[in-house]
């Protein structure tokens, strides 16, 4: 099956967008997201589609930050497409971030703080253009790195569920393909694009995991590695689904958490009800990890009668009789 076909299936499977649709399509220059709009503006026509193209330039690679974006405005004249730049001057340059190596450039967490700016703008501009999709170009080795990187860091359920095709908005018509097999579409159709070189370097996680930890797990246990943890996340993801909304009709059933309920239930249904409880009582709350919800159940399984609390991550949990009461710590 070839590259559009199989983009063509993932729409229909994952119902990615309705026909008719405006979407705003994320362009870096590189080959991901150079082939997603060749791919979709060759669907155009056929799905009544509207496209816009967003690209961020971050200005962190000196010149070639400048070429990336000179590259997207020649793509958008060249399909003939309206096209939005967000240019960042926030972070330093290249050259900058070379000659100081303990500046923010090299902070693990910047890749997280250019994926806000990022995201933002894309979001800024579907409001704008009245779009209803954003699409990105994530693929399947995105999707194995991303996996192997939750387990390194320690995750569940959701966590190797890792990347969806479509979360609310945001779509990913590429996940399923391989990085070698858009790199084959370029090329047989002579479609140029852009190479990041901070790619090689290996300077966050994610890039030491592309380019250093995969290729020998790929070369010494399991040459098919990507395909596996990409297989991985599909499945997980799927069983996370259920969990979750089960947790959900049990929630929508059950306005309060009676303790004696809870026990009754699988311990995978206890986390993921306390999970959506924290979520709802504090919207904004990340990075809630399964020690946390440990130390709930603890509570919960307690044979103590008298009333218990617990603080931790701006969230006040108490035990009143057979109520479990999970709130803001302030309120």
């Amino acid at each position: 099956m070839n590259l559009i076909k199989k983009i063509q299936e993932n729409i229909f499977r994952y119902e990615l967008f309705p026909r008719g649709a405006k979407i705003i399509i994320g362009i870096s220059g590189g080959p991901d997201s150079v082939c997603l709009l060749n791919a979709l503006h060759e669907l155009k026509n056929k799905y009544g589609l509207e496209i816009v193209i967003a690209h961020v330039n971050y200005g962190l690679r000196g010149k070639d930050s400048g070429l990336d974006e000179k590259s997207v405005s020649d793509l958008a004249k060249k399909y003939s497409l309206p096209v939005e730049i967000l240019r960042n001057t926030k972070y330093p340059s290249a050259s900058s971030r070379e000659a100081s190596r303990a500046g923010e450039i090299r902070n693990t967490n910047l890749e997280e703080k250019l994926r806000n700016i990022r995201y933002a703008f894309f979001e800024k501009m579907a409001k704008k253009h009245k779009a209803s999709i954003i699409a990105v170009g994530h693929n399947l080795n995105d999707q194995a790195e991303t996996v192997l990187m939750r387990i390194l860091r320690g995750t569940g359920l959701k966590g190797l569920g890792a990347i969806k095709f479509r979360n609310k908005n945001i779509i990913r018509p590429l996940l399923n393909i391989p990085r070698k097999e858009i790199i084959a579409y370029l090329r047989k159709n002579k479609i140029a694009y852009r190479t990041d070189k901070t790619n090689l370097m290996s300077d966050f996680t994610r890039n030491k995991i592309r380019n250093w930890l995969l290729p020998r797990l790929e070369k010494e246990y399991n040459h098919n590695i990507q395909t596996t943890l990409y297989k991985l996340s599909q499945s997980v993801a799927e069983d996370y689904d259920f969990i979750h909304l089960s947790a959900k009709k049990w929630l929508r059933k059950n306005k309060s958490l009676s303790i004696l309920k809870l026990k009754k239930l699988h311990p995978s249904l206890q986390h993921e009800i306390l999970r959506q409880k924290i979520e709802e009582s504090v919207p904004a709350l990340r990075e809630i990890e399964s020690a946390h919800i440990d130390e709930i159940l603890k509570i919960v399984e307690s044979r103590k009668n008298k009333r218990q609390k617990i603080t931790f991550k701006g969230l006040k949990i108490e035990k009143i009789g057979d109520n479990l009461i999970i709130k803001k710590a302030n309120s």
